[in-house]
């Protein structure tokens, strides 16, 4: 099974991706953790790129390059887990990059969708967790951290972009579960693991 955990910056996505890793393990399940970008040994180099971008790069570039992060991902990390019959949870995967480059830097969306189609070779995630937070939650919660990325060094109208974006891609989505992701790390990780139970049970009946 494939877990995608999606997000804005600072939503608590890549902490509740662990701590659901954590809290399937326990039940005794083989789980593999990763993340976009960056989940295989091209995609760490990527991730510096595109993380501190010590050049301009301009959008189509952008997404070119996670493009390839995620053509990467997929064949190297995510179908030879998949085969051996772990429960992969993914730390962003295509949907960021409809919601990033196409709704947040106003490249074509349609091909964005074609190219991630090609880069995922056949895989799509089974389910999909959405931390949905407000952007000034979000921002508060970004200083804390120190060191900014590229893109938590953009605007509040690139964040007001990115939440339309993913609201209105996650709308009317069955294989997507939104979490508020303004309560605390226990209480969402909680949340995830009871709704990730149920949607099992149901995929079982």
């Amino acid at each position: 099974m494939l877990i995608c955990i999606e997000g804005i910056d600072g939503s608590g996505k890549s902490t509740l991706a662990k701590q659901l890793a954590a809290l399937l393990q326990k039940d005794g399940r083989t789980v593999v953790l990763t993340k976009e970008p960056g989940g295989s040994a091209l995609g760490k180099q990527l991730r510096t790129i595109l993380q501190t971008q010590p050049v301009p790069i301009n959008p189509i570039s952008e997404f070119l390059l996670f493009a390839a992060d995620r053509a990467q991902h997929v064949k190297e990390v995510i179908k030879p887990a998949l085969a051996q019959g772990a429960i992969v949870i993914t730390d962003r995967m295509g949907d960021s990059s409809l919601v990033y480059q196409g709704y947040g830097r106003g490249i074509d969306t349609t091909m964005i969708q074609t190219v991630n189609a090609w880069a995922l070779q056949g895989i799509a995630p089974d389910l999909t967790l959405y931390v949905k937070i407000d952007g000034t939650t979000a921002a508060q919660r970004i200083k804390k951290r120190g060191a900014l990325s590229a893109f938590e060094k953009e605007q509040n109208d690139f964040t007001e972009r990115l939440i339309a974006g993913f609201n209105e891609l996650y709308r009317n989505r069955t294989d997507v579960i939104t979490l508020d992701g303004t309560q605390s790390p226990e209480q969402v990780a909680t949340l995830a693991g009871k709704a990730l139970d149920q949607w099992i049970t149901q995929m079982h009946q």
